[in-house]
């Protein structure tokens, strides 16, 4: 643990290691597949990042040693491209070459990050899951120095967990690729059942766990019903200073509720999964700088985020499941300091659990239907379509078949989880340019100014303009032609008005992608008893939720944590329950 230790002090200048970090250190860097449950907040991150700078690769068996420059890739799979960013930003700040693969980059940009991690000396290689679906991906991994495996949010590989995602299902694929290095899961959240899952998924050699307690001594888990919940919103961050984030559960909501207290003086801003990558960076930034006080946002906002004085988080929709608010509210107080997790509760929230069963689990003929549907809009014959991939829009395919939009999309999903699709909710598609008119044409029409200016540039730059749309670098004919982002976006729009260019913003867009050819209606199945199983769960699970947040006589910390396996914890006596115990007494 020497080692270890000095690696530490030597790049992210602490003087010791937090409780549990040393031991699952020193278990993965023997070579053990381990899992590791640490709340958020816990230093996950230092879990696989000490170790991995401190492996020598070789072809036959890793080695895990201090070296002079440590050989040897760790391949992180995280879900988030913010999380990603932050991690690559942090580490090439330490001097630790780093580098991270996400939706929207290039094929060249994405060849040259992979060629540097094949030749240069890139320690740490972060990807999406949804990449290791890729075949062109996969053939170059297998010529990569991998030493390490990484999983993050390790609890979306099981069905029985709150955030199953399909694509996780491939990593025990790619262990085949490297049998000799250990696998590393992490997660905030995960009840005794999906521990075991996730175990099984990622083909653990043996079982290898470590827990940190999930008591946080600093954190009052706080239940409000009122009538009002934006007026009650208002009370606490008027009575409780500092930054704040708050959850709600539509896109829509985060405008309306960032607005409202906007107009009551308290600065806030709205952030979801539709929001373009370079919007999400500037609002991020500024709420991580206090520049902004209070984040209002979907489930999107926070996974992995590192921000230590968030003082209130706060809760104006019931989450789906106890390991979402856990992990949510989790992100409050990780400096050790007086912190407050904040679920608002009324009467109707009761009604709309039920409803949200109904919406989440349609019935299994409506997810038929769905299925036709989707091949009929997009044309796929039959015994056709495996991997073919589709631009897809949910308000869109609704309205021309005339289908209810939330149990639509639970159906798709729902598909996908089933194999019959992949479903990525958004992905950044880059802005395209296409030049309309021949190039003959093109030199008789008056054009000049900056639209010259940027047409010349364009053509010296770009090939194929005038047969299809070619993907442009928004950033550097900015900085070239020293036009600011949206003085650039207007020439593009008025060269488009005079017919001269097709202009194709960039834009969030979600994609359909066939994983199998369409079958015939009759051949699409879905299992009725694993069908009910799933219904069942998320069930029990909302229900879980409701019951924590109606119940008057338990200690909120005490049922939490709990729920995750932790029967021995005391009443935490800062909660609102116990505190209107104490006051009873």
């Amino acid at each position: 643990m020497t080692d270890y230790l000095s690696i530490l002090r030597q790049y992210w200048h602490y003087d010791d290691f937090r409780p549990l970090q040393a031991e699952i250190i020193h278990s993965i860097g023997s070579g053990r597949d381990t899992l590791a449950l640490l709340p958020t907040g816990g230093g996950k991150s230092i879990c696989f990042q000490v170790p991995a700078m401190a492996m020598a690769f070789s072809k036959d068996q890793p080695t895990y040693s201090i070296t002079g420059v440590p050989d040897g890739i760790c391949l992180v799979i995280t879900p988030l491209i913010a999380l990603m960013k932050d991690q690559v930003l942090h580490l090439k700040e330490r001097g630790i070459q780093a580098v991270c693969l996400y939706a929207g980059q290039t094929v060249k940009e994405t060849a040259e990050l992979l060629d540097n991690c094949q030749f240069g000396h890139v320690k740490f290689l972060y990807v999406s899951p949804e990449r290791l679906e890729s075949e062109r991906f996969r053939k170059r991994l297998m010529f990569l120095p991998i030493a390490m495996i990484a999983v993050d949010e390790a609890h979306c590989i099981s069905q029985w967990g709150y955030d199953f995602r399909p694509s996780y299902l491939k990593i025990a694929a790619v262990r085949e690729f490297f049998p000799n290095a250990p696998v590393l899961a992490l997660t905030a959240t995960a009840t005794p059942e999906v521990v075991d899952d996730i175990q099984e998924k990622l083909l653990f050699r043996e079982k290898n766990v470590f827990r940190q307690s999930f008591i946080r001594s600093n954190l009052s888990y706080v239940v409000r019903t009122c009538e009002s919940k934006p007026d009650m919103l208002l009370h606490i961050l008027q009575s409780v200073p500092g930054s704040s984030v708050v959850y709600v559960r539509n896109r829509q909501k985060t405008r309306e509720i960032s607005d409202l207290l906007n107009k009551a003086g308290i600065s806030a801003d709205f952030f979801h999964a539709g929001l373009m990558n370079t919007d999400k960076d500037a609002k991020m930034q500024a709420w991580k700088n206090d520049q902004t006080r209070v984040m209002v946002a979907t489930n999107a906002f926070g996974m992995g985020i590192d921000k230590a004085d968030v003082r209130t988080v706060i809760h104006i929709d019931l989450p789906d499941t106890i390991e979402a608010y856990f992990q949510e509210a989790g992100r409050a107080g990780r400096d050790g300091k007086r912190a407050y997790a904040v679920l608002l509760y009324n009467r109707s929230d009761h009604a709309k659990v039920q409803k949200r069963i109904a919406d989440s689990f349609p019935p299994r003929d409506f997810l038929k239907r769905i299925y036709e549907a989707v091949g009929d809009y997009y044309e796929v014959a039959i015994g056709f379509g495996a991997g073919r991939r589709f631009a897809f829009s949910l308000s869109e395919f609704c309205t021309a078949k005339k289908l209810p939009i939330i149990q639509t999309f639970s159906a798709i999903t729902l598909l996908a989880q089933d194999g019959y699709w992949d479903f990525s909710e958004e992905q950044e598609t880059p802005t395209r340019v296409q030049i309309r008119v021949t190039r003959e044409q093109l030199y008789k029409e008056s054009i000049c100014g900056k639209e010259e200016l940027l047409l010349n540039f364009l053509l010296r730059n770009y090939t194929g303009l005038f047969t299809d749309p070619v993907i442009i670098h928004f950033d550097a004919i900015c900085s070239h032609l020293q036009l600011s982002p949206d003085d650039l976006h207007q020439l593009l729009v008025q060269l488009a008005q005079n017919g001269i260019i097709t202009y194709i913003p960039k834009r969030k867009t979600p994609f359909i992608t066939y994983m199998k050819d369409r079958l015939p209606l009759e051949m699409v199945e879905i299992n009725e008893h694993q069908y009910e199983l799933k219904q069942e769960r998320y069930r029990q699970k909302l229900i879980a939720m409701l019951e924590y947040a109606e119940q008057t006589h338990f200690c909120r910390q005490q049922l939490l944590v709990g729920y995750f396996g932790e029967t021995t914890a005391q009443t935490c006596g800062c909660c609102d329950v116990c505190i209107d115990a104490h006051k009873l007494q």
